[in-house]
């Protein structure tokens, strides 16, 4: 089980309560238009399946999903060979998740506190839920993704990308958002212990605002 956010993070993220209560407010519009939106994006399913690929190659760890929503990005990880399971703070996504898959396993909680042992997981996919934490806020979600992979675990960032630009906060549809420097991300996962293995930036399609980023990042063993 995937359980709720630590009291570290709870006490430094009052905005959790607010993301859980947009996305339960746009639950089932959002899946409608999620559903099927891997369909239309042939760079993006490269780069997952790229992950999914070193994730079989290294091991059979579970793989976690963080920020699942309504689980179809869980799904496609589970197409692709991988045990995945998902874990969102939006009770209502969680319930849509479970419904249309209910052959995985999906929990209310937190990405920054996992309900698993240390080094457990051979893979860990966030996939545009990152971008809902304040700047400051980021470092200890992304020190639990460290803690959570087995050294030599596999990490995939998707986020929407600066364009060159500092952080920028922007009117996202559900909730407060950002876009982030590809650049500041990568550095950011470095002082947590993670080598960066590739990256893949695209332009907006039609009906998109913003170049998206991808990060395929490994973590490595701390050192003494």
């Amino acid at each position: 089980m995937v359980g709720l956010q630590s009291s570290a993070v709870a006490e430094s993220s009052p905005y959790l309560t607010a993301t859980a209560d947009a996305y339960d407010a746009v639950a089932e519009l959002y899946a409608d238009l999620a559903r099927d939106s891997l369909d239309r994006l042939p760079l993006d399913r490269a780069i997952v399946a790229a992950f999914a690929e070193l994730v079989r190659a290294a091991g059979p760890r579970p793989v976690a999903e963080a920020g699942c929503g309504p689980g179809y990005m869980t799904a496609h990880l589970r197409d692709l060979g991988l045990d995945a399971f998902g874990v969102d703070l939006s009770p209502a996504m969680i319930d849509i998740a479970r419904k249309d898959y209910p052959d995985l396993r999906f929990e209310v909680g937190s990405m920054g506190a996992f309900d698993v042992a240390d080094g457990e997981l051979g893979g860990l996919l966030s996939w545009y839920s990152v971008i809902h934490v304040p700047p400051p806020e980021l470092p200890p979600y992304l020190a639990e993704f460290r803690r959570v992979l087995a050294p030599g675990g596999y990490l995939l960032l998707g986020f929407f990308e600066s364009e060159g630009g500092p952080v920028l906060q922007f009117d996202h549809k559900v909730t407060s958002a950002y876009r982030w420097p590809i650049d500041d991300l990568a550095d950011l996962l470095r002082k947590e212990e993670f080598v960066e293995v590739g990256r893949m930036l695209r332009e907006p399609l039609e009906g998109e605002r913003f170049r998206r980023g991808h990060l395929l990042m490994r973590r490595q063993a701390a050192t003494s």
